[in-house]
């Protein structure tokens, strides 16, 4: 069974900085796409970064250039450098792979994990 499984939320201080990591496992043989989505209380689910298994990356407006996505496919796992943390960066983040082809042969669309708690307060 493929599962998603994140750490490094936690709570910081404006201005701040966390690193959330997140590893999958369960026979997978390939990940076309490895991102990071939040959902803010009240608020529907966004996109945060995404990255291809080429390394092609793309943001939302409201993190460029403070946060940085990166990702081992070696060890299926993706990792975001988050820096200069903003209030309105509080959220629930998600790690989700997209397009995960298992030893088995099949392919899921998508793989989420449980989420982890980002909150920046002074």
């Amino acid at each position: 069974q493929v599962q998603l499984v994140e750490s490094g939320g936690g709570l910081v201080q404006p201005g701040g900085s966390l690193r959330l990591s997140c590893a999958a496992s369960g026979g997978i043989f390939s990940i076309n796409t490895m991102g990071w989505y939040r959902q803010a209380p009240g608020k529907e689910r966004e996109l945060v970064a995404v990255v291809t298994s080429g390394g092609m990356t793309n943001y939302a407006d409201s993190v460029k250039g403070r946060f940085t996505i990166s990702r081992d496919n070696a060890k299926n796992a993706v990792y975001l450098q988050m820096n200069s943390l903003k209030p309105e960066d509080t959220a629930v983040y998600f790690c989700d792979a997209g397009g995960v082809r298992t030893y088995s042969n099949f392919v899921l669309d998508d793989v989420w994990g449980q989420g982890t708690q980002v909150t920046v307060s002074s």
